[in-house]
């Protein structure tokens, strides 16, 4: 599976294929990852805020 259909399926824009697999384990894999790329993009705004909108020099 392509990377940029994974991160579609995470953040809800595309449904998950039908003949996947629906294990508890795979819905708790699922949510994790799905946490830490929100963590992960909230970190990237914040850098960019810090590096070029909020600079005081």
């Amino acid at each position: 599976m392509g990377v940029l259909r994974q991160l579609a399926e995470y953040f809800f824009i595309r449904k998950r294929d039908p003949k996947a697999p629906h294990t508890q384990w795979m819905k708790y894999m699922h949510g994790i990852n799905r946490i830490s790329l929100f963590m992960f993009i909230v970190a990237l705004i914040v850098i960019i805020l810090k590096l070029f909108i909020l600079k005081k020099h």
